[in-house]
């Protein structure tokens, strides 16, 4: 079982606009707040927001380089991921893969594929 992931951002703000909505639709729930940092936990296992140093923020991110490419997390259904992509779509959160959604990641792969305020690449699964 994964214990904690931690992500350094360029603005904890839209992070935590982003990603609270997000974990808390996944049923996340706030576990951990100080001034540069929150983290949000699901049974043992909690993701970790960072704002990032001003003096680092420019070398930017892209999930193509070497380091973290996604977050996947488990859907409870299919219709759930249909209500998220919908409700990701209200909110202009960036789907990917369009012509392909919902089956992108393959023909047994029912999922949808979005961007976050960094442009990290989030998965939201289907389970089989």
């Amino acid at each position: 079982m994964l214990h904690h992931v931690e992500i350094n951002v360029t603005d904890l703000n839209k992070a935590i606009e982003f990603w609270g909505w997000l974990l808390s639709e996944l049923k996340y729930e706030v576990y951990q707040k100080w001034d540069s940092g929150i983290s949000w936990k699901f049974k043992k296992t909690y993701i970790v927001f960072v704002q990032t140093e001003e003096r680092f923020i420019q070398a930017g991110y892209h999930r193509s380089q070497v380091g973290l490419n996604h977050l996947a997390f488990y859907a409870e259904s299919r219709q759930h991921v249909d209500q998220m992509t919908e409700k990701l779509r209200e909110r202009h959160i960036p789907i990917l893969y369009q012509d392909r959604h919902p089956f992108a990641g393959g023909a047994d792969h029912y999922a949808v594929f979005f961007e976050g305020p960094d442009r990290m690449k989030v998965e939201l699964v289907a389970p089989d």
